[in-house]
């Protein structure tokens, strides 16, 4: 059992993301896997976690957008297969790898958390939708859009925002109780923005 994380395992997937990922993934990238991977810490530590459970918090953060690598179609289910190809390596246990390919799993939308750790991931993954990095962060992510899909405008934007606010559930105490308020605010200034814009 690894109770710590490799810095030289962050350093293998954030540089294959780096360097393998396409660049219209303005969203989907290295520097999106590495926020994550910093409020996965976050919760954890808000929930108490062993050492061993946080450090596999912390590898299905940084390993739950690497399905992109081989491309979106079911990047969970793929970014599963990349975990199973690398983590042996790494010391990590069947098991373990099964535990963190759940974890994975619970970032699908929508969003359907089983476990205490896949709560976690979930609100990690989605933590920005709770803080004042909405607006800048969803404007990365309708970039990453309108590259695949050049037809795509601002007011299906919009609906598809209002839409996916309304629906999204956090899942752990900290995100209840700290992040859906403020996802709240964001929510009312973006149909305030929108009816005034």
């Amino acid at each position: 059992m690894i109770t710590e994380l490799s810095p030289t395992l962050v350093q293998h997937i954030l540089d294959r993301l780096q360097s393998e990922l396409p660049s219209y993934l303005t969203y989907h990238n290295a520097a999106h896997s590495a926020y994550v991977l910093g409020t996965a810490n976050f919760l954890a530590q808000e929930e108490n976690l062993t050492e061993s459970e946080h450090t596999l918090v912390a590898v299905a953060a940084l390993y739950h957008d690497s399905g992109f690598l081989m491309g979106e179609y079911k990047h969970e289910e793929s970014g599963c297969d990349v975990a199973r190809a690398e983590l042996l390596a790494f010391g990590y246990t069947h098991d373990e790898i099964e535990l963190i390919c759940g974890m994975i799993m619970a970032t699908r939308l929508p969003q359907t958390p089983h476990t205490n750790l896949e709560r976690i991931v979930a609100d990690a993954d989605l933590f920005y939708l709770g803080t004042d990095k909405y607006l800048e962060t969803s404007e990365k992510l309708y970039t990453e859009w309108l590259h695949v899909k050049p037809s795509f405008n601002r007011e299906l934007w919009f609906d598809i925002q209002v839409n996916f606010l309304l629906n999204h559930r956090y899942h752990t105490a900290y995100g209840l109780e700290v992040l859906e308020p403020v996802k709240q605010a964001n929510l009312h200034f973006l149909r305030e923005a929108n009816q005034f814009g």
